[in-house]
């Protein structure tokens, strides 16, 4: 069985694989540079369904049925699904779970609801309770705007440190043993809140949550940002990540070259209008279950900390006044 390293990280003894990755897109998402990438780019936002939230439940279960078909699997060859996603309740995780009969846990870590599932789920195998776990996420931009913000008919002018909400779903089959990246390692985030309140500003809130884990995943390991080929956030965008580099830097970690950032990669911030870059459940669910996957299959990559941030708000709290308390995930994946 797995170990407790340091005061918040885990070593798993039989790491679990990942055999199969998912990717479902919007059509926004389909037009930017990991287009290629993506196995599924939706038409449109509705997906054929009724409204965009009947839509994403849709995607969210379609991307765990392909990642099935992909390894030849019925639903009942799997032993846990473990998903999560945005909207009050996760109903798009509750809705596709009903649909797949599959004994479910139902997560809720805001963005950094797809690493919590990869970490979860690697425990559960580590411990021997499972070989074989799906895990999925999910966003859609309209109905991330419908419930946080502002209907999207009002067109309302976004400020440039927002960022796009990612319309897709991404899901993983870990298993016991097979051919595949390894996920290693864990780290467990805590809740951190320094005083952001803008919720048009999600990378500020989210960078000290991101910062946190990572020196405390640094001092658990004994290691640093050089001990990883790629250090890579769910969706700081552009003022998270500037945020991130400067917190770390005031605790002695200077981290420059191997730092990026899924929302920051999954869109042309030059040639499509994403002002900070992306957001959601989604955006570290398609980036790794695609791009980052394809890469450490082909050992592009051979040890990648990936670290998913959260904002721990909701609609009716912030307008209570409150600020936006942050958390972030992280996980090691080794290719082989």
């Amino acid at each position: 069985m797995g170990s407790k390293v340091g005061q918040h990280s885990i070593s798993f003894s039989r790491p679990p694989v990942i055999t199969v990755g998912t990717t479902i897109v919007g059509p926004i998402e389909g037009k930017g540079p990991l287009a290629q990438t993506f196995d599924w780019i939706l038409e449109d936002l509705l997906f054929g369904e009724k409204s965009w939230e009947k839509a994403e439940r849709k995607m969210l279960q379609e991307s765990a049925k392909l990642a099935l078909k992909k390894r030849n699997l019925q639903e009942q060859d799997v032993d846990f699904f473990l998903a999560g996603d945005l909207l009050n309740q996760t109903v798009s995780s509750n809705y596709a779970a009903r649909c797949l009969g599959i004994p479910f846990w139902g997560l809720f870590g805001a963005c950094a609801t797809f690493v919590e599932a990869m970490l979860l789920g690697s425990m559960i195998i580590d411990g021997g309770f499972a070989s074989k776990v799906l895990l999925a996420a999910s966003s859609h931009h309209n109905t991330a705007e419908r419930q946080f913000r502002f209907p999207t008919e009002q067109g309302n002018q976004r400020p440039m440190t927002s960022q796009w909400t990612v319309t897709g779903s991404g899901a993983l089959l870990l298993e016991d043993n097979g051919e595949g990246p390894r996920i290693t390692l864990g780290t467990v985030g805590k809740v951190v809140d320094l005083g952001i309140s803008d919720v048009n500003n999600m990378g500020a809130a989210m960078a000290p949550a991101a910062a946190s884990t990572l020196i405390s995943h640094f001092q658990d390991t004994g290691t640093g940002p050089n001990s990883y080929d790629l250090i890579l956030t769910g969706d700081l965008g552009k003022v998270g990540r500037e945020v991130l580099k400067e917190l770390l830097k005031k605790r002695g970690y200077l981290v420059e070259d191997n730092l990026n950032d899924c929302g920051l990669l999954i869109y042309d911030l030059e040639k499509q209008d994403m002002h900070a870059g992306g957001s959601g459940c989604g955006c570290c669910a398609v980036v790794f279950s695609g791009l980052l996957l394809s890469q450490l299959r082909e050992k592009q990559f051979h040890k990648v900390l990936l670290v998913a941030t959260g904002a721990l708000m909701s609609p009716a709290i912030v307008q209570q006044g409150e600020t936006i308390p942050g958390i972030a995930h992280a996980v090691v994946i080794e290719s082989g």
